[in-house]
């Protein structure tokens, strides 16, 4: 399957990377954002690329060899660019681009449970770092199951669904993308989605952003700006689900509240229909932007650890950013 990037044409004008520029591509996937940037920074450019899939970085590697331009590619975390660049001595960066979504390559080949379109073993974790889906199934209390499905897609019948995976469980292991999917169908009516989407899609994703701790890494990024970006850079972000993009909206409306960013979107910028034909996968992106200020005016009031008052009183009643949940041995409070 050959990669599409999504929304190249607006990334690279809201990016806007020019010769000479250091730039780096957290989420690097199959490339095509990343190298849309190389073509941009020209042979004086650097770029750091950083992505946990092994085989990613080495086929970025070798497409771009011959490059003159300096490249970094690195298999990590994107939460680790901070160390990344102070380990190499690469100094801030001019922008800042991460992809949310997984790529095709990662859906498709990966082996690792992300799709339920084949029956593949219930990992659904980007690293083996990560505790796999099928075990997490089992130490998750149901009403910590139910929870994470409802709190990270929105399901509405994420109690039924929680309840039939742990009654399932008590008869035998649900250790393959089928035999979740399965125990999803028979919790919820059969009409349910009328073939709008596949009724297990937002379960998945509720899983597959919790086991990979996905939005915590969202916040890291955030907390970490002063240490990544130049006074001035560009950050972009593409997400693709309502849950991810308001995490995102409301980490950028509160960074900007305390004046590190100024946003250079308010409203999120979509996919045309042209390109949501031609690429399917971009149809649910939406992105959104901002400068980094490099300056903050309220120096006593910051994104922390701890303290999270700025982005959740952007949140609306009820609802709290992932810092709530407690990563001891996976569990809540």
């Amino acid at each position: 399957m050959i990669h599409k990037p999504v929304m190249p044409r607006e990334v690279l004008e809201i990016l806007a990377p020019k010769s000479g520029e250091f730039f780096v591509d957290g989420t690097l996937g199959g490339g095509g954002h990343a190298e849309l940037i190389l073509e941009a920074i020209g042979d004086e450019g650097k770029l750091l690329v950083v992505d946990e899939d092994p085989k990613a970085v080495k086929e970025f590697e070798e497409r771009n060899k011959d490059s003159r331009a300096k490249i970094f590619a690195v298999q990590d975390n994107f939460t680790n660019i901070p160390a990344i660049l102070e380990s190499r001595g690469l100094g801030k960066a001019d922008g800042l681009f991460l992809d949310l979504g997984l790529s095709s390559d990662e859906i498709e080949y990966s082996g690792r449970g992300f799709t339920f379109q084949k029956n593949e073993p219930l990992f659904m974790t980007l690293s083996d770092r990560y505790t796999p889906v099928r075990t997490l199934l089992k130490t998750l209390r149901e009403d910590e199951l139910a929870k994470i499905i409802r709190d990270y897609s929105d399901e509405k019948y994420a109690g039924a669904i929680a309840k039939e995976i742990k009654k399932t469980l008590k008869q035998k292991n649900i250790d393959t993308t089928f035999d979740l999917r399965e125990s999803i169908l028979r919790a919820i009516p059969g009409n349910y989605e009328r073939g709008r989407i596949d009724p297990a899609t937002r379960s998945f994703q509720a899983l597959r952003i919790y086991a990979n701790h996905e939005f915590e890494n969202i916040e890291s990024v955030f907390k970490n700006l002063e240490k990544i970006l130049k006074s001035g850079a560009r950050l972009a972000i593409i997400s693709f689900h309502s849950g991810e993009d308001r995490l995102v909206k409301n980490l950028m409306r509160a960074t900007a509240q305390i004046g590190l960013l100024k946003l250079i979107n308010k409203k999120i910028i979509e996919t045309t229909e042209e390109e949501a034909r031609a690429n399917p996968r971009s149809r649910s992106a939406k992105l959104r932007a901002a400068i980094y200020t490099g300056t903050n005016p309220n120096p006593n009031i910051k994104l922390t650890n701890s303290h999270y008052l700025e982005i959740n009183s952007c949140l609306p009643a009820g609802r709290r950013v992932i810092s709530d949940y407690s990563r001891d041995n996976n569990r809540t409070q």
